[in-house]
């Protein structure tokens, strides 16, 4: 298999681990900021004839992060890739795949526009906030998700007297997918949003009285939802053992503090984003690169 593996600097640690699940060293290349900010580009390694995938999560600085991830398709392009293969284990934008105004940006499909003219013929993601993203994209998309790892590696935690919460409506058939893997019952609350980063609950439907509660979400960004969820799963007299299992845990702005206020044992999320460090709760870590690994050779195996 005549395959090539960069990565950006998005996700350093996941593109080295990935490389080594392929059996191949991580390509090289140099990567650097111009005095101005400019971000410039340079392959170490000849690319002519090969397949090359780039693997970069689109993480914040999402702008920088997906510009160099489009720089170093270029690079390969110019540099006479047979084809080229985008792996993103987290996508920015995914939550802009729809408009709910005439004067709003369709986010989502342009930055899928973005990657076509990157060209590149094929994307791999994980975990996709919506599934009708899958729609704004033309090429062939490989849709991969981690729900299994997360929930056997939650499992040592979803014995009798445990439950699977969903924090809002949107995340239903998630729970419900955990649920029936862990065989446990499920609860689910009822939230509205005042903002990009606050939302209420209005509700909870679902016993959670005296277990031990497991919130399951795709993704927590500055955690207003999952905060909202532990207290309102409090409030109802769960045990004062809560887990919370997320694929993307980007923990921006006030995160960390507001899940450190309220009594959370532990967080289970993938390595999608470099994880935080000194969280004020355990933190458990599931490699995604086994399960990225396998669908590329899956992808190059057949030749597409």
């Amino acid at each position: 298999m005549d395959l090539t593996v960069f990565s950006g600097t998005a996700n350093r640690p996941l593109g080295e681990s990935l490389a080594r699940a392929l059996g191949r060293p991580l390509g090289r290349c140099n990567l650097e900021r111009f005095p101005d900010g400019e971000q410039h580009v340079e392959l170490l390694e000849d690319v002519r004839g090969r397949t090359v995938c780039l693997i970069q999560p689109t993480v914040p600085p999402v702008g920088e992060n997906l510009l160099e991830l489009l720089l170093m398709a270029d690079a390969c392009w110019r540099g006479g890739a047979a084809r080229l293969m985008a792996v993103l284990p987290y996508f920015g934008y995914a939550r802009q795949d729809r408009r709910t105004g005439s004067g709003e940006a369709l986010g989502g499909k342009l930055v899928a526009d973005l990657l076509e003219r990157g060209h590149f013929e094929r994307l791999v993601a994980v975990n996709l906030h919506t599934a009708s993203l899958e729609g704004c994209f033309a090429m062939p998309l490989e849709h991969l998700n981690a729900g299994t790892l997360l929930a056997e590696a939650v499992r040592p935690y979803a014995g009798p007297g445990a439950v699977v919460v969903s924090p809002d409506l949107g995340a239903v058939k998630l729970a419900e997918r955990y649920a029936r893997q862990l065989g446990l019952p499920l609860a689910i609350v009822h939230k509205s949003r005042t903002s990009g980063s606050e939302v209420n609950v209005r509700g909870l439907v679902g016993e959670v009285r005296g277990l031990r509660p497991i919130i399951v979400d795709d993704l927590i960004s500055t955690a207003g939802t999952i905060a909202a969820t532990a207290e309102a799963v409090r409030e109802a007299g769960c045990a004062d053992d809560i887990t919370v299992v997320a694929t993307h845990t980007l923990l921006v702005g006030p995160a960390v503090e507001r899940l450190a206020q309220v009594p959370i044992r532990r967080l289970i999320s993938t390595d999608s984003v470099v994880p935080r460090q000194g969280l004020p709760f355990h933190h458990e870590v599931v490699g995604l690169a086994p399960l990225l690994a396998d669908a590329i050779c899956r992808v190059t195996s057949n030749g597409a």
